[in-house]
């Protein structure tokens, strides 16, 4: 057996001695430019090895030579964003919240840095449009259980509603009339249908007629004698069309007989006095503020 190298009679290169389907294939040299580039990322890729943090260990990974890192020069430039906001937020927390929409940098600022901290902390409950849900108020409408003025929003954003843990948090209890055996099953009944009335919804009249006494015994003393609430007190209006618990029958007497009660941390503690007043006054802005 020869070992001579065959030679392709049409072009009269050697071949390399691999054959496919009767296709043999040409033992053509790779050109020197693209070999000098390929010999180019070999050496350059060992260098960017040996000077940037690249290679995994068990525990660790390799530093690399020229010392840098990228979430370093992350953390520098978060700490310029911060240092250079510091002003403004510390102008911010020693600023009355009423008074902050009169500087239009600050208002601006505290619009800003209200969104980015409500889409952190508060969208989860409140929806990421303010728009509220089952159990958890809407921010965006006109009607308010503790007072939508901006002092009003800063108290209850600072200290919560029925939070434990801060003494100057919002709090009130509807007395349970069912489980508590205050009203019997047709009293609560009634009062449910004269509550519809009072929102102007399909009612039974004669059953609302018979609980209007009953509404002004147990229920005028914090709702008022019209219905249309006490802030002071918590006490929603059950004259509009905002219901936080809804509105049908069977929904009404359920609230009356074992009401559901919301909680909201007090946030003061959590994110700082700057903090609170930033989302105080984004929330004011959102337009359904007083």
């Amino acid at each position: 057996m020869s070992n001579k190298p065959e030679i392709d009679e049409v072009t009269g290169v050697e071949t390399t001695g691999h054959e496919w389907d009767g296709i043999k294939e040409l033992n053509n040299p790779l050109p020197r430019w693209w070999l000098w580039i390929f010999y180019a990322t070999v050496v350059f890729a060992i260098g960017y090895a040996a000077y940037y943090p690249a290679i995994p260990l068990i525990n660790d990974f390799t530093k690399g030579i020229g010392g840098y890192s990228s979430r370093a020069e992350l953390h520098k430039e978060l700490a310029a964003v911060e240092q250079s906001r510091a002003g403004l937020v510390q102008q911010i927390a020693e600023t009355d919240v009423a008074d902050i929409p009169a500087n239009d940098q600050l208002m601006r600022f505290a619009v800003a840095g209200g969104e980015a901290a409500y889409k952190v902390n508060c969208s989860q409950c409140h929806g990421s449009g303010a728009q509220g849900g089952y159990g958890y108020p809407n921010l965006n409408d006109d009607a308010w259980i503790w007072g939508g003025d901006l002092d009003a929003i800063y108290a209850t954003i600072a200290h919560g509603v029925r939070h434990e843990g801060d003494d100057a948090t919002r709090f009130s209890m509807m007395p349970a009339f069912g489980v508590d055996q205050i009203l019997g099953r047709e009293e609560i009944t009634g009062l449910a249908h004269y509550i519809r009335g009072m929102a102007g919804l399909e009612h039974d009249q004669a059953q609302a007629q018979g609980a209007a006494e009953s509404f002004d015994i147990n229920c005028s003393g914090c709702h008022g004698t019209d219905g249309t609430g006490m802030p002071a007190l918590g006490a929603p209006n059950l004259t509009d069309a905002i219901w936080l618990y809804g509105s049908d029958q069977d929904q009404l007497v359920s609230q009356i007989h074992d009401p559901q009660h919301g909680v909201m941390p007090a946030w003061v503690g959590r994110l700082g006095e700057g903090t609170v007043k930033q989302l105080s006054v984004y929330v004011h802005s959102l337009g359904g503020g007083q």
